[in-house]
């Protein structure tokens, strides 16, 4: 089978005809727009070099701002917009939380500027809703396993690039103003968005300021029934978020800039929906009626502090230097829950509870980088300090114990370029230096309750990289590359369900990093209008972390895992003058090692890897009328070791927007799932075969007016 994929990998976009020899750049999937001339080199900041991404051996792709703007009108928010347009990515859950969401089997770090916004000792799955999009000017993928950010980045890095002053003198502005409504055009579905930035630059000075509101209405499936909240985890519809951005910078001369940024988001539920359950049998999904649930609502709170120092000319070479604050507080939702009781406090089956999530880190990320003639070095260190408690938020009581993350790493990459860049050899290794603080904890009662000794255990580990870039002309290149990734196990998830009596952390807390050897071979095209790459890849783990059902709660278990895949896109222009076409398909196995014999036996499930995926778009422009179609088809996946009974039937969603452009700005009407497809949410289909209640449906048709000025 491996074989097989790599051949595929290998020769597909050789098949491809050439059409003109002039280089482009990588254009990422659902692009749309044909360039008269070669652009500017594409450089991707979450890489940490100012090196175009030709010369670098990994597979990455940007979604710019125009192509940001239109898929976050479809769908609503950056999560789903990569989602949409990366098949390697599983099916956006269209809930506040992000567990399950994955990016080639394993999950992605989020960041914003570089800040990382996962928490590594208890990962709340809150990562990808911590700014509103308005505030984005471009997302960066890096796609598998690799530690260029260091923590998190197992499956990849999805890095949001903040918006900045305009480069010339004076005053800018952008407004959004749109309205949404389900198919039906319920009272309750309709949802609005506001927001404003305003920039200034004034000779050595420059600043950004804005401020977005959103108001979500209910969503509702294709049979127009109101779709389910989920009470526990946090639900995006129904649900209100204000958000604030901040961005001032001043050259200080001879290339030395200082820039500060702070930006602040906080989504809340309204609370006024409560679920009723379906019947998977029937294949009826769980619905919602309006009702006052107990507690308080679901809720996410993230900000960020940044302030950044760059010279241009130190010692021959580039500086860098970030210091950053960073902290998030996920509330969720409560309930009558075994784990929850204590019979100190209230009677046993009657004590309500909900659990907060608080996670606040401080690093920071130094690099220098200088060429020596065909040598490109890079040089650095990062420091990451965080803190993170689970609290019950009714009573007070510590869920996970207070828990004190400790990070050093210096790292460097090389690149050398031979023969005027026809042949790149890349490489570099970070040193990991981890410490954690616990201290002496309880656990709940419901545990035993247990007297746990604290410790403070540590690891240390050295993570190379490295790999090859030939581009024999202008236009054609192919890479191969092994990359490691890390990222610690859940440590919150381990330290709260102790129920052994007299455990001692130093001895007991298995805090062994979860190292993903990342291996990939990729081609690429680009020459005229065609735009083709191909890429193969495999990882392995020997201490993965899989995310398993226990009761009602998932816990993590360190088994084995294998995953390898395919991702093909293709994007061209046709015969007819302004129509632009594109493909993209991912095809992802993973196979995990129940029975701890070293030889995975089972599929991985829908809870940690998406299914095979094949998205198709159509792009035509004509005078100030630009219009798009692209549709997602999720193939059914059945899985091997696993319950029947959560096996993927599969669906297809059509989803288009249609802008025009004036003078004030661009006026779109954009529609998410037009043919109003009645389906199930991946993950809801491949889990929980029991629960009814969790039982949800995908959004059905929702259509979106709006308006993006600029001024």
């Amino acid at each position: 089978m491996r074989h097989a994929l790599l051949a595929t990998a290998a020769f597909l976009p050789l098949a491809v005809p050439a059409q003109a020899t002039q280089a482009q750049d990588v254009v990422p999937s659902g692009a749309e727009r044909v360039e008269e001339e070669p652009p500017a080199p594409i450089v991707v900041t979450a890489a940490r070099t100012s090196l175009p991404v030709t010369a670098l051996p990994l597979t990455a792709e940007v979604i710019d701002r125009e192509t940001l703007e239109r898929q976050v009108q479809i769908s609503g928010s950056v999560v789903d917009a990569v989602a949409a347009l990366t098949p390697s990515f599983s099916p956006a859950r269209q809930k506040l939380t992000g567990q399950g969401e994955t990016l080639r089997g394993r999950s992605p770090l989020f960041a914003i500027d570089g800040i990382p916004q996962t928490a590594p000792l208890r990962d709340g799955s809150r990562d990808g809703f911590t700014i509103d999009p308005f505030f984005i000017d471009r997302v960066e993928l890096i796609l598998g396993s690799n530690a260029l950010q260091g923590i998190g980045g197992t499956g990849g890095v999805i890095n949001q690039v903040t918006v900045s002053a305009p480069a010339e003198d004076g005053w800018s502005a952008r407004t959004i103003l749109q309205g949404t409504a389900e198919s039906g055009f319920e009272g309750d579905g309709f949802g609005g968005k506001a927001g404003a930035l305003i920039a200034n630059r004034s000779g050595n000075f420059d600043v950004v300021i804005g401020a977005a509101y959103e108001r979500r209405g209910v969503f509702r499936d294709g049979e127009q029934r109101r779709i389910a909240p989920d009470g526990t985890q946090g639900d995006l519809m129904d649900s209100d978020s204000l958000s604030f951005f901040a961005k001032a910078g001043l050259e200080l001369g001879e290339g030395v800039r200082i820039e500060a940024m702070g930006q602040r988001f906080r989504l809340q539920g309204d609370g006024d929906l409560v679920a009723v359950a379906g019947n998977r049998t029937a294949g009826l999904p769980a619905t919602a009626v309006p009702g006052a649930i107990e507690g308080e609502a679901p809720e996410n709170l993230a900000e960020s502090l940044a302030l950044t120092l760059t010279a241009d000319d130190l010692a021959g070479g580039s500086l860098r230097v970030r210091g950053f604050w960073n902290r998030t507080a996920d509330l969720y939702g409560g309930g009558i829950f075994s784990t929850f009781q204590d019979p100190a406090i209230a009677p046993e089956g009657t004590l309500f509870d909900q659990s907060r999530n608080i996670s606040r880190k401080w690093g920071i990320n130094a690099s220098w980088e200088r060429g020596f003639g065909p040598l490109n070095l890079v040089l650095g260190a990062d420091l990451l300090n965080d803190s993170t408690v689970q609290e019950l938020a009714a009573t007070g009581r510590a869920w996970v114990p207070p828990t004190e993350y400790r990070a050093i790493a210096p790292f460097t990459q090389a690149n050398l370029k031979l023969w005027d860049g026809k042949l790149r050899l890349a490489g570099g290794l970070r040193w990991e230096n981890v410490r954690i603080e616990i201290p002496d904890y309880q656990t709940l009662w419901s545990y035993g309750p247990q007297q746990v000794g604290g410790g403070s255990p540590s690891f240390d580990r050295l993570l190379p990289n490295g790999g090859i870039v030939i581009e024999p002309s202008p236009g054609l290149r192919a890479y191969a590359s092994y990359a490691q990734g890390y990222t610690v196990a859940d440590i919150g998830r381990i330290t709260r369900g102790i129920s052994t009596p007299g455990v001692d952390l130093d001895n007991y807390l298995d805090i062994a990093p979860v190292i993903a050897d990342n291996r990939e071979v990729g081609v690429e095209v680009k020459r005229g209008p065609v735009v083709a790459s191909a890429t193969y890849f495999w990882s392995d783990s020997d201490e993965g972390q899989r995310l398993v059902l226990v009761g009602d709660i998932f816990e993590v278990q360190r088994e084995r895992i294998e995953i390898q895949g395919i991702e093909l896109n293709l994007t061209t222009a046709t015969p007819v003058p302004g129509l632009r076409i594109g493909l993209g398909y991912a095809h992802l196995n993973g196979r995990v090692d129940t029975d701890d014999d070293g030889i995975v036996d089972a599929d991985l499930d829908g809870a940690n890897i998406g299914p095979d995926r094949l998205n198709l778009s159509a792009d035509y422009t004509i005078g100030p009328v630009s219009l798009r179609l692209q549709s997602r088809t999720h193939f059914s996946k059945r899985f091997d070791g696993g319950d029947p009974r959560n096996d993927f039937g599969g669906f297809h969603l059509l989803d288009g927007a249609v802008s025009v452009a004036t003078d004030w700005g661009d006026i779109t009407l954009a529609g998410q799932n037009l043919l109003d497809k009645q389906y199930i949410d991946y993950n809801s289909d491949t889990q929980r075969p029991a629960d009814n209640l969790r039982f949800f449906a995908g959004r059905g048709r929702s259509i979106t007016l709006g308006w993006l000025g600029r001024f």
